[in-house]
């Protein structure tokens, strides 16, 4: 563990790089809107998970860590608003390229993030499934969806069998890999078999929510719903 002072920075370049790589790549054309917006969306959650490990104490990650994506939250309203002129950023975290779309979903992803962190910390095993819900689940849910998602949910038809397993593989795949970091550093208990059944408990019940046709605010109901389930499972 570090002081906090360079846990945070730390944090902070790492977050950052990993968004501005990203977004740097879509706007040379590199890759996809679509596909950049995904690996932000994926990657960002746990990068910034794994950080938390730096830290001195749990109270430093809820009132200092919280400061990493609350800043990159503002930044996104900022843009999303006018008030920034950033197109790398458009391009990168929105479908159609208009700054307004940050305004959504984008926007709720980092505020579920600034919340959970302040109201959780790196305690509780129930809140880092639900961010892992949200990044790992689904993230990858969108991406193979849309690829290989041929055969439609009967319940949503903009949903598929496909994604909806790509979502419970992600999310609790993500988690089982953040619980195992944890547990090797001694900051939750072993072992970590304990983890894996609450955890595809977890990934399961909430690729059903994810399957759900929410329309733009998946980024708020997907997390939620995975913490209560989280907690109705026994996780703190």
């Amino acid at each position: 563990m570090l002081p906090t002072g360079l846990a945070l920075l730390i944090t902070f370049v790492v977050a950052y790089a990993w968004m501005r790589v990203n977004e740097f790549a879509a706007q040379r054309g590199w890759m996809s809107s679509h596909l950049s917006r995904k690996i932000i969306h994926t990657g960002t959650g746990p990068l910034y998970v794994l950080t938390w490990l730096l830290f001195p104490s749990d109270a430093a990650v809820r009132w200092a860590a919280m400061l990493v994506p609350l800043a990159l939250t503002l930044r996104i309203a900022a843009v999303g608003l006018g008030l920034w002129n950033d197109p790398a950023t458009v391009q990168a975290m929105s479908r159609t390229g208009r700054r307004a779309e940050l305004l959504r979903g984008p926007l709720l992803y980092g505020l579920v993030f600034v919340v959970l962190t302040v109201l959780y910390g790196r305690t509780s095993p129930a809140a880092v499934a639900a961010l892992m819900m949200l990044c790992g689940g689904d993230g990858l849910a969108d991406i193979v969806g849309r690829r290989w998602g041929r055969v439609k949910l009967p319940w949503n038809r903009n949903k598929s069998w496909a994604g909806s397993a790509a979502f419970a593989l992600g999310g609790g795949l993500l988690t089982v890999l953040v619980a195992a970091a944890y547990v090797a550093a001694g900051v939750w208990p072993g072992p970590l078999s304990a983890y894996l059944a609450p955890a595809a408990g977890v990934a399961l019940a909430a690729a059903l929510v994810e399957s759900l046709p929410w329309r733009e605010v998946d980024n708020l109901v997907v997390p939620l719903a995975a913490l209560w389930i989280a907690h109705w499972l026994g996780w703190p």
